[in-house]
């Protein structure tokens, strides 16, 4: 399957005259180094008023840069992080799973970023840095928000993550999870409610159990099947299975029915040491070979209290 969109651009608009072009690229899509500037201008990525520009180019006022966005990304090399505290579950010529920790994000944002899943895998499996939308991914098929802990997938060639992403939007991939949450979960359930991002403040998403407020807000499908496994400490042991996977989807589901997960501060829960929402296993078609593979993650000790 060939991947055939074309490159993201991003651009910014020069308010001063006599810029350099170097520092331009610095200051706007920095930090970077004299050394990673240099080298984005000489791949050819950088246009100044749609013309290839040239080192030393200076810019006037008004001046309108664009950046090819992913090999701006190529030439920014995330710090390799080997040594950080991440286990692996599987791994594979095509493939490598590991154990995201709590409070570890997933992506970097930005060339300096350090301590982020993708600086693991940036050490741990460098052919991961070619492979994907963007070098600061890593290979990485799927997200995790950062309180989140559990199996997080890679692709280690850019085969096998067109086949993942493919898998991904098809909803044929399994996500298991658990969550301790306030309150005591009775019975076994699904939300189907389409989720949107909350037009007040947008760290934050909303369920919209109303068709018109979900087609005013560009609201996504989300399907959460969750089941009551043990009730424990004023509060209730969940299992959860989703398909779709919209952004903070769990966690809004579970809080619009009166159960946030325990720590998730966000959706109105008391504080707690951690987010306890742990993704304890992915069940997938392996994209070259055509298995099934099912990819499993005990959930931490904390979740034992």
């Amino acid at each position: 399957m060939a991947d055939d969109r074309r490159p993201a651009v991003t651009r910014r608009t020069c308010d001063a005259t006599d810029a350099r072009l170097d520092l331009f690229l610095a200051t706007h899509w920095g930090p970077l180094s004299r050394r990673q500037t240099r080298a984005i201008i000489a791949a050819g990525t950088v246009r100044v008023n749609g013309a290839i520009a040239r080192k030393g180019a200076l810019l006037q006022s008004g001046d309108v840069v664009e950046v090819t966005t992913t090999a701006f990304d190529d030439a920014v090399r995330l710090p390799p992080q080997p040594e950080l505290p991440v286990a692996v579950l599987y791994e594979d010529a095509d493939l490598i799973a590991i154990d995201k920790p709590p409070d570890m994000p997933s992506v970097a944002l930005r060339g300096v970023d350090r301590g982020t899943v993708a600086n693991f895998l940036a050490g741990r499996a460098p052919d991961t840095a070619t492979v994907g939308r963007s070098a600061l991914e890593a290979g990485l098929v799927h997200r995790l928000d950062t309180g989140t802990s559990g199996v997080l997938l890679a692709a280690r060639t850019h085969s096998a993550w067109l086949g993942m992403r493919e898998q991904f939007r098809a909803r044929a991939v399994g996500k298991r999870y658990i969550a301790w949450v306030e309150g005591r979960l009775r019975a076994a359930g699904k939300m189907e409610d389409p989720i949107a991002h909350d037009p007040r403040q947008r760290r934050r998403m909303i369920v919209c159990g109303v068709p018109a407020q979900a087609q005013r807000l560009g609201a996504r499908a989300a399907h959460t099947r969750y089941r009551p496994l043990q009730a424990r400490g004023g509060g209730t042991l969940v299992e959860i299975h989703i398909t779709t996977g919209v952004r903070h989807q769990i966690r809004a589901h579970l809080a619009a029915l009166g159960h946030p997960v325990r720590g998730d501060v966000l959706y109105g829960a008391q504080a707690a040491p951690r987010l306890f929402l742990h993704a304890t296993g992915l069940t997938l078609r392996h994209p070259t070979n055509g298995r099934m593979l099912q990819i499993d993650s005990r959930p931490p000790e904390a979740f034992d209290d």
